[in-house]
């Protein structure tokens, strides 16, 4: 499967919650890391989703929010994945961010190179990426 999702985790499903118009799903993924998704539970059914089933999922880079310094702060999104700046593109507005995580995969982002540059990004230093479960795209092997 091809996407322009930038981010594309495959794992197993490890929770479901469900509710009467949505359900959460969690899902584990490389390393033991889990992230959270929030879909309707016709998406549920229609994709077969079962504890213990294979699921990927997809996150837009535009969906990441990058944070460096946390600082005791808590964050309503629901996922959170720790890592390491690998790489920095800088364009002319905007710049692509990949946080390797450890373990294994990693995660990308664009931000505005403003945001870049008052987060003093750069290769080697920390860095989470959060977002949403409402931002996440749960599919299943055809």
């Amino acid at each position: 499967m091809k996407t322009s999702a930038r981010n594309h985790f495959v794992g197993k499903v490890s929770a479901i919650k469900q509710g009467a118009v949505n359900d959460e799903i969690e899902l584990e993924i490389t390393g033991g890391r889990k992230i959270a998704a929030v879909i309707t539970r016709d998406s549920t059914e229609n994709l077969g989703l079962t504890v213990g089933s294979e699921a990927f999922a997809l996150i837009k880079a535009s969906s990441i929010i990058v944070v460096t310094d946390e600082n005791g702060a808590r964050f309503s999104a629901r996922n959170h994945l720790s890592g390491t700046v690998s790489r920095i593109q800088t364009g002319a507005v905007n710049s692509e961010v990949v946080i390797e995580l450890a373990g294994g995969g990693a995660v990308a982002a664009i931000v505005t190179n403003e945001s870049s540059n008052s987060l003093q990004l750069a290769v080697g230093s920390s860095a989470a990426a959060i977002f949403k479960a409402s931002s996440v795209i749960l599919g299943v092997p055809a």
